[in-house]
């Protein structure tokens, strides 16, 4: 069950969605190795499910569609596993699951590591969030029902690399900022400190 800390108000995120105004004190806590592509065991086990992919994303890959599908090898009409939902916390309103193609999320690399959408963004010149999804960008941290939360797999302890590192919210600071702002992770940054001092 997440400890919720009241934020003292609501941090809307880039494009109206998500909007937050807790925080499960678990972020602080919990560790896991987050050193990605330093990693050489893991074999992208996160990427093993596919992943949600937010609305606004979505309609980015689609237009970028010749490039995925040549890095991808997988032709746009099988990269989600059905029309879009409607989901007022995702930005663009809306959410589709991508598909998991050959033991992996459909846009992992399947020649070296990683992701293959992150990779495309670096190699054009692209800012990167615009072509990954914001669940992708910010894992192990998520969110719902206004609440910045652990992942699933963090949380139960079957995420490979739980355990040694920095904190799931010190690996993913820098990505609440490009989200949310900076007023944001200075409130966590104090929150994280009291958090710690109590678990002291």
């Amino acid at each position: 069950m997440p400890q919720l800390l009241s934020l003292s108000r609501t941090y809307v995120a880039r494009g109206g969605a998500p909007r937050v105004h807790a925080v499960d004190a678990a972020i602080f806590a919990s560790a896991y190795f987050a050193r990605c592509m330093a990693c050489s065991w893991c074999g992208d086990w996160c990427c093993s499910h596919g992943v949600d992919v937010d609305g606004t994303v979505a309609m980015a890959l689609l237009a970028r569609a010749p490039a995925i599908e040549a890095r991808t090898g997988v032709p746009r009409g099988e990269w989600f596993e059905g029309p879009p939902e409607a989901d007022a916390e995702m930005p663009g309103g809306s959410v589709r699951r991508a598909r998991v193609h050959q033991g992996g999320c459909v846009f992992r690399a399947r020649q070296g590591r990683g992701c293959t959408l992150h990779a495309l963004a670096i190699e054009t010149g692209e800012d990167y969030h615009l072509l990954k999804p914001m669940a992708s960008t910010l894992f192990p941290v998520t969110w719902g029902d206004g609440a910045l939360l652990l992942s699933d797999e963090l949380e139960d302890g079957t995420l490979v690399c739980a355990g040694d590192g920095p904190s799931a919210y010190d690996a993913a600071r820098e990505e609440l900022a490009w989200y949310f702002g900076d007023a944001l992770v200075a409130e966590l940054d104090a929150l994280s400190r009291t958090s710690r001092r109590g678990a002291a």
